[in-house]
């Protein structure tokens, strides 16, 4: 009989550890199968890593230049409708943002002038014609002409000189100076302010009388600073009138009728007819005549605009004519 060794305990362990092998080997082989079988399928890291790298490296290479000139016109073939919308939201909130960054604020009404906003074409080239009117285009020592300077040093030539006449309310002056005067009038009137004729034309007998009767009643030296000699009075052009008031009377042809509501009136809104108050507190030692506010002379709303914007305040300067006293 062959006797073999007693080798049991060590089969058994063997055994144990020979099917853990197996075990083990069995389940490695079936996962790097699995792996082998799963790493083609779209979505797997594998497969994404290798579809995305290549497109990467043509967008930070040599190939972004291509990419991107693609990429606008498909983004422009393809962009979806509410992409669209919040694009055009985005820009109005950018233009709001850029008006809220102006220094002076938003401009909520529309009305600020700048860059964007296209010229008033009535303005372009615009010129205020008083700037450009032409002094010469009349004469100033002619009677007949509307311009004409007459004060003591320069004396109507000839000194007897009769102009063409109309009536306005009774008063006799030039035709050329009827309408204004019956704007001005008008005007006062719609103001609520009634202004009244007092004098207009007086001839060269008529105003020898008036001079006259001054120099009777002050002396001369006194009348020649409140009337004016025959031939050196503006009423003899036909181109002056006094005017008065009714708020007070008593005033008219005094040097109160500055202050009445007339006078006031005369001084803001003769020049817009064609009206100079003719001798002012300010301006006495060029014309050589005592203030008087009632005293308008008609010289044409042109040349009245044109000395108000240029701050002439008397036909002297304007014309560069001699003024002050008497000669003798």
């Amino acid at each position: 009989m062959t006797t073999f060794p007693d080798i049991s305990p060590v089969p058994r362990a063997v055994v144990v550890l020979a099917a853990a092998t197996f075990l083990a080997t069995t389940t490695l082989l079936s996962g790097c199968a699995a792996g082998a079988a799963t790493s083609g399928l779209p979505g797997s890291g594998q497969a994404a890593g290798a579809a995305s790298g290549p497109a990467s490296s043509e967008q930070s290479g040599t190939g972004a230049g291509e990419a991107s000139a693609e990429a606008p016109a498909a983004a422009a073939g393809t962009t979806p409708e509410p992409a669209r919308a919040q694009a055009g939201t985005d820009e109005r909130a950018a233009a709001v943002g850029s008006d809220s960054q102006d220094p002076d604020g938003p401009d909520p009404d529309g009305s600020r002038p700048d860059a964007a906003r296209p010229a008033d074409a009535s303005a372009v080239g615009q010129e205020d014609p008083a700037q450009n009117l032409d002094l010469s285009a009349r004469s100033a020592t002619d009677p007949a002409s509307p311009w004409v300077v007459v004060n003591k040093r320069t004396p109507l030539d000839p000194v007897d000189h009769e102009p063409d006449l109309t009536t306005v309310r009774g008063y006799l002056v030039r035709p050329d100076v009827a309408p204004d005067l019956t704007a001005l009038l008008a005007a006062a009137d719609a103001d609520g302010v009634r202004l009244t004729l007092r004098s207009a034309y007086r001839g060269y007998a008529k105003q020898a009388a008036v001079y006259e009767g001054w120099v009777a009643q002050l002396g001369a030296a006194q009348a020649d600073a409140v009337s004016a000699r025959p031939g050196h009075s503006e009423h003899q052009t036909g181109l002056a009138v006094d005017v008065g008031g009714t708020t007070r009377p008593e005033c008219d042809f005094e040097p109160c009728f500055g202050r009445t509501p007339e006078g006031r009136w005369v001084a803001e809104h003769a020049t817009t007819y064609g009206f100079l108050v003719r001798y002012t507190p300010q301006n006495s030692a060029v014309t050589g005549y005592a203030p008087e506010a009632w005293h308008l002379r008609w010289v044409g709303r042109d040349l009245t605009a044109y000395l108000d914007d240029a701050g002439i305040t008397t036909l002297e300067e304007a014309f560069d004519v001699p003024g002050g006293g008497y000669a003798r």
